[in-house]
């Protein structure tokens, strides 16, 4: 193919029955076509509703005689070993292939290969499947199932974009469905990143984009926005807004073109822990392994980026599951306990509060504690964990009402005027200390008790323990010598 897109235009019958493209960019067709779901693909996720609606579609085109139906575009990937892996494409391809099965066209070489097992493809593949079987012994005679298998064979278009470069079929899937939809911040970063990824052999870059998508999508999205854009605004003590198009320079990072001083740190400070991680130093001298990543320095662009977000993803993950067995940083804390409650964790105020001290705690584990924390580092942790929790639900405890232009002015610590306690940028706080000790030290100067009178949140069974977790988080105020009559 020449290290460049190809184009064409195919009908649905053409590339599924005779493995085909009906004709490319030149004129001619393209044979031998092996259609291939790769590894790093998404599940199968189109459900009845779904193919029904296609097949409504189909239906509709076909009976208004229109002579072509473009039913979209698929990306491919050509690899060395001949086969055309799907990029973009495979749920409408994967579902053309059922109803065309269920019309009696065989054989479908498509349809031959093994799909992941997940639930997703199991459940939806032999529903979608079942759902065509139905509405096509429904038809009433013999005449409309050939009508109808002859207009998807013939009448039903596809769109194909075929290259060899993996990169650049990542990016045109990328530019593709930003035409049609508004992406995902981290959608439009990943897309970035890839272009950096130039040097990356083809089976690095399916192992990355494979960890990418096998992450939750819309916790990454949350990850993201909620998280790391707000804590990179208020370390630097700004008040961050929405993380969209135009502000995601924050997460592009240092590139391999970069040769300023302050690049060649970062660069040459990811490349050091990057290369003690992957040598055997670590194993022989019993050391931990370094972080290579910090929330707030430069992202190193390109690979590094995929590393980055997965690393963090673990750490939120591990932070919000107070699991006793599972996880390193948080194992069945008694805070943690009751903010689970389902009580706590509805509204947008209880979800803002929530959220600060999650962003807490992730910021403190990014900047003090080790992959694998020893006991000390436990001890500091659950301490800063009394801090964290007494700083996020003072505001909590003193306002009816929260919603971020409340949380925004408690972090800035702009309402001392009218008499709340609290309130201060404890993100700047965390990343300008040089160890915990320090940061307790500083806390402990910077945390007031609660005056009873301050108090606005509902103060029923403040002292109440069932089955082991107390009902309500003011208890933890009086536990921990946080309130004080008056």
């Amino acid at each position: 193919m020449g290290n460049r897109l190809t184009l064409g235009i195919t009908k649905i019958g053409d590339l599924l029955l005779k493995d085909r493209i009906t004709v490319t960019e030149n004129g001619d067709p393209l044979e031998d076509i092996k259609l291939k779901i790769p590894e790093y693909q998404r599940p199968y996720k189109w459900t009845v509703k779904n193919a029904n609606q296609l097949l409504d579609d189909i239906e509709e085109a076909m009976n208004a005689n229109r002579e072509v139906y473009r039913v979209g575009t698929l990306i491919l990937h050509y690899d060395e070993e001949g086969n055309y892996n799907i990029v973009d494409g495979q749920q409408r391809t994967i579902t053309f292939s059922l109803l065309l099965d269920c019309l009696g066209q065989k054989p479908i070489a498509f349809l031959d290969q093994n799909l992941s097992n997940n639930l997703y493809n199991l459940h939806n593949v032999m529903n979608n499947h079942r759902a065509f079987g139905r509405r096509i012994a429904k038809l009433l005679d013999d005449k409309d199932q050939k009508n109808l298998t002859d207009y998807v064979n013939n009448h039903c278009e596809l769109i194909i974009v075929i290259t060899d470069d993996l990169s650049e079929a990542f990016q045109f899937f990328d530019s593709q469905n930003a035409r049609g939809k508004t992406l995902y911040p981290h959608d439009l970063l990943k897309a970035y990143h890839l272009r950096e990824m130039n040097e990356i052999d083809v089976t690095e870059t399916e192992r990355v984009v494979r960890m990418w998508e096998n992450l939750d999508q819309k916790k990454l999205a949350v990850l993201f926005n909620e998280y790391l854009y707000r804590l990179k605004e208020w370390i630097k003590g700004n008040r961050p807004k929405e993380l969209t198009e135009h502000n995601i320079e924050l997460f592009k990072g240092v590139t391999s073109r970069d040769s300023h001083p302050y690049a060649q740190y970062y660069k040459g400070a990811f490349a050091y822990a990057d290369e003690l991680n992957h040598s055997h130093v670590t194993f022989v001298s019993g050391i931990q392994k370094l972080s290579p990543f910090q929330i707030s320095a430069p992202i190193i662009a390109g690979k590094p980026f995929f590393e980055y977000a997965k690393h963090y993803f673990d750490i939120l993950a591990d932070i919000q599951n107070n699991d006793k067995y599972e996880g390193y940083f948080m194992n069945d804390n008694p805070i943690v306990k009751t903010l689970d409650l389902r009580k706590y964790k509805n509204g947008v105020g209880n979800r803002i509060t929530r959220l600060m001290f999650d962003a807490a705690l992730l910021l403190y584990v990014d900047r003090f504690c080790p992959a694998r924390p020893s006991k000390a580092d436990t001890d500091y942790l659950e301490q800063f964990i009394v801090f964290a929790f007494i700083w996020a639900y003072s505001m909590r405890a003193q306002y009816r009402n929260v919603g971020w232009q409340v949380a925004q002015n408690y972090i800035m610590g702009t309402m001392g005027k009218d008499g709340v306690v609290n309130g201060f940028n404890i993100y700047k706080v965390i990343s300008e200390s040089e160890s915990p000790g320090a940061l307790l030290s500083k806390m402990t100067d910077m945390t007031v008790p609660l005056e009873t009178s301050k108090i606005m949140a509902n103060m029923d069974e403040v002292n109440v323990d069932k089955d082991g977790v107390y009902q309500n988080y003011l208890h933890f105020f009086i536990y921990h010598k946080f309130w004080e009559e008056g």
